[in-house]
């Protein structure tokens, strides 16, 4: 009898072994929220460039040789007259000391000259020679004077050859490029560094043909920066290239920063706009990660709260703009709503969620894209 209770209980203790375990609740899932609220736009069209230095200078030795020095790299500001690389001077150096030889050697065959006209005229005072001499003595004396000019200014050139060894900065700016590295033989003429210069800065940007009558005409321009979203600078187009791109068939268009500040830095990404002034005012900026389609029209999800949680409700929007920096609406929500951010496709409505703060998107101060 004993027996048997044992085993039976056995039984019993490996079968709740092999069981399954109890599933264990799972609490709210966690989405990413945004609440909405109205911010200043500038709807219009938009154009992205680059900053760009007004004046642009491609800077090259004026002589051949190999480069035995470089003082600079990208983003160097530089002054007037700052040595910025230099050249093995050995050649240039040999070729100044043997213009100066040569100049030394005319002078001392000048000076002879001078001694012999100055006797012949002598002698044919006293009548011991004839004219014709002191004539070929006078002509000797003016070769020499020759001589001694040609040899003056080859000295003046090989000198001047040998300053061509260094590469100096002519105006103030920044260095935007380098070609040339120590070791590196170059020829004459031959960019090694490209210098922006201090003072008016400007946009580039690729402009098609059928805008570029619009842009001319355009009462005011706007230009801001992704890197300072909250400044506004005005523009002024300053040049129009007068054909088009081979490869994009878009004009290159040079905007002018009118009242440009110290943040305004070269190679910055700017977004040139031509405002509208029917679409501009408050808009409400979503990212595009929140919206969705649904049943052919845009939609999101408007968070209800319940509680510390929140349930999901569909709400069909309407567009105003794609942006770059989202999505501006023209209707659907309103301002103080809090809508889901991501991960909008895996969303039930009616499911209950743990709500969390997205980071905020850049501000909503550019237009759509031209």
């Amino acid at each position: 009898m004993n027996r048997s209770f044992v085993l039976g209980a056995l039984c019993v203790a490996l079968l709740s072994a092999c069981s399954k375990p109890q599933p264990v609740a799972e609490g709210p899932r966690p989405v990413m929220v945004h609440k909405l609220a109205l911010a200043p736009v500038t709807a219009g069209v938009l154009y992205s460039g680059e900053v760009r230095a007004r004046y642009e200078s491609d800077l090259a030795f004026r002589v051949s040789g190999k480069i035995v020095e470089r003082l600079v790299d990208v983003g160097a500001v530089v002054k007037p007259g700052q040595l910025l690389a230099r050249l093995d001077p050995s050649d240039a150096g040999l070729n100044a000391e043997a213009a100066r030889a040569q100049l030394a050697a005319a002078q001392n065959e000048l000076a002879y000259a001078k001694a012999e006209v100055e006797r012949y005229r002598d002698l044919v005072a006293k009548n011991f020679v004839s004219r014709s001499v002191l004539d070929a003595k006078e002509t000797s004396f003016k070769s020499a004077a020759a001589r001694v000019e040609q040899a003056r200014a080859q000295a003046t050139v090989a000198g001047n050859q040998a300053g061509y060894t260094r590469l100096v900065a002519d105006q103030a700016g920044v260095i935007t490029a380098v070609g040339g590295e120590v070791g590196q033989v170059v020829k004459d003429s031959t960019p090694v560094m490209k210098l922006a210069r201090d003072g008016e800065r400007e946009v580039l940007i690729a402009v098609p043909e059928s805008r570029i009558a619009a842009l001319r005409k355009a009462g005011r321009i706007e230009v801001r920066l992704p890197a300072a979203p909250e400044a506004a600078f005005a523009g002024r187009v300053r040049e129009v290239a007068p054909a088009a791109d081979a490869a994009t068939r878009t004009y290159a268009v040079r905007v002018t920063i009118v009242d440009a500040s110290p943040a305004v830095q070269l190679g910055m990404t700017a977004n040139v706009i031509l405002p509208d002034a029917d679409a501009a005012g408050g808009g409400l900026l979503v990212p595009a990660t929140a919206l969705f389609e649904h049943e052919g029209a845009s939609a999101v999800w408007v968070m209800q709260p319940e509680g510390a949680l929140v349930k999901p409700v569909l709400r069909k929007v309407q567009v105003r703009q794609f942006r770059e920096d989202g999505v501006l609406l023209a209707g659907g929500v309103q301002a103080g709503e809090t809508i889901a951010a991501a991960g909008v496709h895996k969303i039930v409505a009616g499911q209950l969620l743990q709500p969390r703060t997205a980071g905020r998107p850049a501000a909503a101060t550019v237009g759509a894209g031209g």
